[in-house]
């Protein structure tokens, strides 16, 4: 598998993430993170790297670049991002293991964070 990988991102998702890249001049990837909001208490924010952030976890899939936020790696850890569309909404999902609960739309979460020594020893075996 190689480097250690926060999140894994679906062939759908990585497809969307170029789409996006390449409608945008100068961009890079896209950069996952959580802000507090919504009804359920924390909403995930996707934002557009121009300029990627040393500090980031990085993935990479065909092409596709994704960045997490280090304040997001805690809860994000383990999860797979994809992109769906349905009549209802478009946009990218996120299968969580650290969430708890979900508001009915969808668009907010509750997230307890991973285990701080899991996501150490999961990046350190990637290092290697």
């Amino acid at each position: 598998m190689g480097r250690f990988a926060v999140i894994s991102m679906t062939e759908r998702a990585a497809a969307r993430v170029n789409e996006i890249v390449e409608a945008r001049e100068n961009a890079k990837g896209i950069r996952l993170g959580i802000k507090k909001g919504g009804c359920a208490g924390m909403e995930y924010t996707v934002d557009l790297v121009t300029e990627p952030n040393p500090k980031d976890d990085h993935i990479e899939r065909e092409g596709a670049h994704v960045y997490v936020a280090p304040e997001a790696a805690l809860f994000l850890l383990g999860t797979e991002m994809d992109f769906e569309v349905t009549t209802l909404r478009t946009g990218f999902t996120f299968r969580n293991p650290n969430q708890s609960s979900a508001c009915g739309c969808g668009e907010s979460v509750e997230l307890k964070p991973a285990d701080l020594k899991a996501l150490a020893e999961a990046r350190s075996a990637g290092a290697a």
